[in-house]
């Protein structure tokens, strides 16, 4: 296998032939430099973590319409016993108005003497009121069956879209991975850039946030994984919802959607446990103390141990 500058310097000119062909220039373009190409790596991750979050977002959508169409699917089945209900009374209505013929209503009139008319009036009354209440509500149930079908139709055909537009996604990631595993390789001599385990002393927190804290500790070292909550690999927001998941509570795995479902506090307030959402809301951390967090950085990286000011965050969130 060729040694890891050779593989560079190899990435190197093949980028510059890159940019003679489209750009017209001459060989007298300098190649990029391996810091260059460093920025360009980073810029990179970031995009792909950027689309992996886009990608954690479609499969709690996709979750959330499945529910949903089972929601539906189960309210037909009252609706269509309310149909057959309905159905049967309108029949029983049709058949009686046939064998009476227009002297069903004058018999309840004539029959009987003039003492008990109002009572029999009032019958009359009665069973008119309940014949058309029953043609009401086979009117109502139809409607409402078929407004629900359709709304299940509708439902299950974004379901199906999310489905596609997923597999393309996850497609797409999965090619942009292969290529930034080769650009990191290639400057780095190494598909991931940081490794190893934690071995150092993890610190004792009470409560919820211990346990939160202590998993997160132990994924140290391991590879980043788009769309993954572990075991063996996570992607940020599924290393903090699994770290939360392994203290009883529930965090969605999109670190937008975390921020969400967090409460909001100030960086002075951070304790242990508590997330760090940088970049929009397109990474997430879980803060350990001492100006510290634990997250799942990128593409061909590993589940680092690191200063909190690894950028600008734009908000900070304690798990309810």
């Amino acid at each position: 296998m060729p040694h890891p500058r050779t593989r560079f310097r190899a990435l190197v000119v093949a980028l510059t032939a890159f940019a003679i062909t489209t750009s017209g220039a001459t060989a007298a373009h300098a190649a990029p430099s391996e810091a260059e190409l460093k920025k360009k790596i980073d810029k990179a991750s970031e995009q792909l973590e950027d689309v992996t979050e886009q990608y954690n977002k479609l499969r709690l959508d996709a979750k959330a319409t499945k529910a949903d169409a089972a929601k539906l699917e189960a309210s037909l089945k009252p609706a269509q016993a309310a149909l057959a209900a309905a159905t049967a009374k309108v029949q029983t209505i049709a058949t009686t108005t046939y064998m009476q013929g227009r002297t069903g209503a004058m018999t309840v009139l004539v029959s009987g003497d003039s003492a008990t008319l109002l009572e029999r009036l009032a019958v009359l009354d009665q069973i008119t009121k309940s014949n058309q209440q029953d043609i009401d509500t086979f009117t109502e149930t139809t409607t409402t069956f078929a407004e629900r079908k359709a709304a299940l139709k509708v439902t299950q055909d974004k379901q199906a879209a999310q489905a596609t537009e997923l597999v393309n996604r996850k497609k797409k990631i999965e090619g942009d991975l292969d290529d930034l595993y080769d650009m990191r390789e290639a400057a780095y001599g190494s598909a991931t850039e940081d490794s190893g385990s934690y071995t150092g002393v993890i610190p004792d927190i009470p409560g919820t946030a211990g346990k939160a804290v202590t998993f997160a500790f132990n994924q140290i070292g391991k590879p980043y994984g788009y769309g993954d909550d572990g075991p063996n690999s996570y992607d940020c927001s599924g290393l903090t919802s699994a770290a939360w998941a392994a203290a009883g509570k529930s965090l969605p795995h999109n670190a937008a959607a975390q921020y969400s479902a967090t409460v909001r506090i100030k960086k002075a307030d951070l304790q242990p446990g508590d997330l760090v959402f940088y970049r929009s809301n397109g990474h997430v951390a879980l803060y350990v103390g001492d100006g510290k967090i634990i997250d799942a950085p990128s593409a061909g990286r590993d589940v680092l141990y690191r200063g909190m000011n690894i950028m600008t965050p734009n908000g900070y969130g304690r798990v309810k």
